[in-house]
């Protein structure tokens, strides 16, 4: 079966289960669950979910299983984007097209929206009883590891210092395989998990996410430079204006294209020779390259 079939039918389902995991707008405190209703709700790629179901589909998981994962790692997601438009990381305030929660509703309000949506994403995974507990155990272990100090918020903390500083390039592949690559490392691995994939599969496809992760972050910062905010749905050339490290500012325009190209070729590699069904993975590595927005 094409990709595009299921992606589409995944799309449909993360977002059903995203809206059954959050609270209501009419529930007390209305203010709050109403600015974690506009931080989740309000559009965007959905790669990560997407990555949780194409993973178990490459290893033969129970689609069914695939909800809970898919849900918690975009909760983890979203929280991220919260308290990286705050004033005091990166003092944005259009996300997705919109006001960021801060500027919608007031910074306090976007600090617990933040928070909440990072304890929901725990409770979804933990209350998915169809799945045995030792997978419920994996899945909170490995998304745990991939939001904290040893991934995106170390990765956050480190682009926070490195702001208004020239990185050396591996230092710039650290900040983001954390930062950003981390919860796409993670998206991948409880989709895998969900399929039991042995560690030599485990493997191959965190290697696959680790260069789709830098891909990502390739591609964004280029786009940062070349398309509009409109087109972009955030504020355009923020990377510049704040002084930070990217990959068109350390290699140029070619060089970066180029670094996208050998991640591509990294991509395939790992994926080459796995049994399963791999096209709705390859369908997204090629969506998350070739994106303009």
């Amino acid at each position: 079966m094409p990709a595009e079939p299921r992606l589409a039918r995944w799309l449909q389902s993360v977002e059903a289960r995203l809206e059954s995991e959050l609270p209501r707008g009419d529930e007390s405190p209305e203010r709050l669950h109403l600015a974690m209703r506009h931080a989740v709700l309000g559009g965007g790629k959905r790669l990560r979910p997407m990555l949780v179901y194409a993973a178990g589909c490459a290893t033969g998981a129970d689609e069914t299983l695939l909800d809970a994962p898919a849900a918690a790692v975009e909760l983890v997601h979203a929280y991220s984007l919260v308290h990286d438009d705050l004033p005091a990381m990166d003092d944005d305030d259009l996300r997705r097209g919109r006001p960021t929660v801060h500027v919608a509703f007031d910074e306090a309000t976007a600090i617990l929206a933040g928070d909440a949506l990072q304890a929901l994403a725990f409770t979804a995974l933990a209350n998915e009883t169809r799945a045995g507990a030792g997978l419920r155990v994996a899945w909170l272990a490995a998304l745990a590891d991939a939001a904290g100090a040893r991934g995106m918020c170390g990765g956050q903390a480190l682009d926070m210092d490195g702001t208004g500083a020239t990185l050396a390039l591996p230092e710039l592949e650290r900040l983001h395989a954390l930062k950003t690559g981390a919860l796409i490392r993670a998206a991948v691995r409880l989709g895998a998990l969900a399929g039991h994939a042995d560690a030599g599969t485990l493997a191959r496809l965190d290697e696959f996410a680790a260069a789709l992760g830098l891909a990502f972050q390739i591609r964004d910062d280029i786009l940062d430079i070349e398309a509009s905010s409109e087109q972009l749905g955030k504020t355009a050339g923020k990377d510049q204006a704040q002084a930070k490290s990217t990959y068109p500012a350390l290699l140029g325009r070619d060089g970066a294209a180029d670094a996208l190209a050998a991640q591509v070729r990294r991509m395939d590699a790992a994926l080459a020779g796995l049994p399963g069904d791999l096209a709705p993975l390859r369908a997204l590595a090629t969506m998350a390259v070739e994106r303009q927005h």
